[in-house]
């Protein structure tokens, strides 16, 4: 049922965000900015958590989670260190996924050329 759970909340919050692209005129890269802000915001009023204990890796994997990612590891930082926490709290928390970003990137362009000239 959690695999069932996770797909259909993964499924729709993707299809809304294609909805987003495809009927406005907003580039991809402010979407994905706007996810990752609208994730912290939610976590700011503390709704995305519950939300994450029920719909598991189907609200945390899309890039919403990853504003609800940042936002936690900015609070747990903050609690502990005070105003420092704000600069290495949210790299802390993500550093996992921002190093398989960057490595997967780099893999990515020694793989395949680039068509821009």
């Amino acid at each position: 049922m959690d695999y069932l759970i996770a797909f259909l909340i993964g499924g729709a919050i993707c299809a809304v965000v294609q909805i987003v692209m495809d009927n406005t005129k907003l580039l991809p890269g402010r979407i994905m900015v706007g996810l990752v802000c609208i994730g912290a915001v939610i976590s700011f009023f503390g709704w995305y958590e519950p939300f994450v204990n029920w719909a598991k890796s189907g609200a945390s994997v899309p890039l919403i989670g990853f504003g609800h990612l940042l936002f936690k590891g900015v609070k747990e930082a903050v609690d502990k260190q005070g105003f420092i926490g704000t600069f290495y709290g949210g790299l802390e928390s993500a550093a996992v996924g921002i190093s398989g970003a960057l490595i997967m990137g780099y893999l990515a362009s020694l793989c395949f050329k680039s068509k821009m000239k």
